[in-house]
């Protein structure tokens, strides 16, 4: 592929919309001013599309699939299933553009001759030639395989690699102009980072291809001890909105997008944001949605792009090379591993609690017993402890499974009622299929035997 240095048409008239979830689904059907919604692209199958989807589909609303695992920034080129999956995703929905993140969720491997890890989260890739060129692979297989464009994000890291080669804004303005790809700015991990990392957000605003925006993103957050915790489960506060006010002011973005994830509020407060978002962006100086048709803006007056020359082939030695660093981090984060030579450990020690954190609360969601068996403190307290000696074994089933079993293997918890509810949901939860009624009640009279 020779790709055009941006590919595909720019997106016009988003305009604002919010993060499509299934518990705020009803609200965002009824919402006022919503213009256009995102969906996580794992969380939907495209031949069951939810229903409330699918009647924002039939009411014109655009649909945006947005992918989470993706793993660009990896040493390994992108999966073939998880590309089929999202252009799958992208079909169904009929929508203009897929997004994903420029990061790193996995490492090790056969490449590295190490075990496979799986991060449960966003990671950054280091900010250095080698690993850009092959971001920039990859993301040419990526956007060979997709029907539509690809934009993709910038992330909220709380730790830096050392000796990086570039700036955030210069990363991203050479992955634009070498690959066409799109960007999707989330002013957000932008606050996250100049919070965290100490970066400058407007020297990054400053040096981002402001023609390649093919959105924006708008979440909020927390700050404890000093450090800034990207939640998606806070009110946005007033420095991502000046920053939005500050990215708008220099180029009009397609569109705004609202992210919230968890702690969702009353559909009057979700209200309110959006309200919000539209006011910052139109007191900026960025016509309104509607009008922007009639008003271009100056990026898209802007000459026609030149193609770029076909770029060489990463070596294998690169990406060996990238895959061990990115194993060595991972293992470090969740297995409990020494923290590689000129790390920050404390950040360190802080991003590996943050994510034992995370993987507690989607085993949770993934198996709701749990904390009901054991208390919701006990339970957090019992499986961040596992979590930061223990990657997770593949999938947040299996996760909740290994983790139940430690527990019983150490004769815990200490109540023996508890103990038995734990054995019997661990017990009917082990084998490939659902257990049946005669199952079930075999379980359950030896579950009686251990009182």
């Amino acid at each position: 592929m020779v790709p055009s240095q941006l590919s595909g048409p720019r997106p016009k008239g988003l305009g604002v919309g919010i993060g499509w979830r299934p518990e705020i689904a009803d609200a965002v059907e009824r919402l006022p001013g919503v213009d256009w919604v995102e969906v996580v692209a794992e969380n939907v199958c495209p031949d069951h599309l939810p229903d409330a989807l699918v009647r924002l589909r039939e009411r014109g609303v655009t649909v945006v699939p947005h992918g989470v695992a993706l793993g660009l920034g990896g040493s390994d080129r992108p999966d073939e299933a998880r590309l089929a999956r999202l252009a799958d995703a992208a079909t169904a929905l009929g929508a203009p553009l897929v997004t994903e993140h420029i990061a790193f969720v996995r490492a090790g491997g056969e490449r590295t001759a190490s075990p496979a890890l799986e991060a449960g989260h966003l990671l950054p890739p280091p900010r250095t030639r080698e690993a850009l060129d092959v971001l920039c692979e990859n993301v040419r297989i990526a956007q060979d395989a997709l029907p539509v464009p690809l934009a993709l994000e910038n992330i909220a890291a709380l730790f830096s690699w050392p000796d990086e080669e570039l700036t955030e804004g210069r990363f991203l303005a050479e992955l634009v102009e070498r690959t066409g790809v799109r960007l999707l700015i989330d002013v957000a991990n932008l606050h996250t980072n100049r919070v965290n990392r100490g970066d400058d957000p407007l020297k990054a605003l400053a040096e981002l291809p402001l023609e390649a925006v093919a959105y924006v993103h708008v979440a909020g957050g927390v700050e404890r001890d000093g450090v800034w915790h990207d939640t998606h489960a806070h009110p946005v506060p007033e420095p991502v909105l000046e920053l939005l006010a500050e990215l708008a002011a220099r180029g009009t973005p397609p569109g705004v997008l609202l992210e919230r994830d968890d702690d969702f509020p009353a559909e009057a407060e979700l209200g309110a944001e959006l309200t919000a978002i539209r006011t910052t962006v139109e007191k900026a100086g960025t016509p309104p949605p509607a009008a922007r048709d009639a008003q271009p803006s100056q990026a898209e007056h802007a000459p026609e792009a030149q193609p770029v020359p076909e770029a060489e082939p990463v070596s294998e030695a690169a990406r060996e090379r990238l895959g061990l660093t990115q194993v060595a981090l991972l293992s470090a984060l969740v297995a409990g591993t020494p923290a590689p030579e000129g790390f920050d450990r404390a950040r360190l020690r802080t991003q590996s609690l943050a994510l034992a954190r995370k993987r507690a609360g989607v085993v949770a969601k993934t198996a709701p017993e749990l904390p009901v068996i054991l208390g919701e403190r006990a339970y957090r307290e019992a499986f961040v402890a596992y979590a930061g000696r223990r990657p997770m074994p593949g999938g947040y089933r299996q996760d909740a499974l290994e983790f139940a079993r430690e527990l019983l293997e150490k004769g815990l918890p200490g109540d023996s009622g508890a103990r038995r509810r734990l054995w019997l949901w661990c017990a009917e939860r082990s084998g490939p299929r659902p257990p049946g009624r005669v199952t079930r009640l075999v379980h359950a009279a030896r579950a009686a035997l251990m009182r």
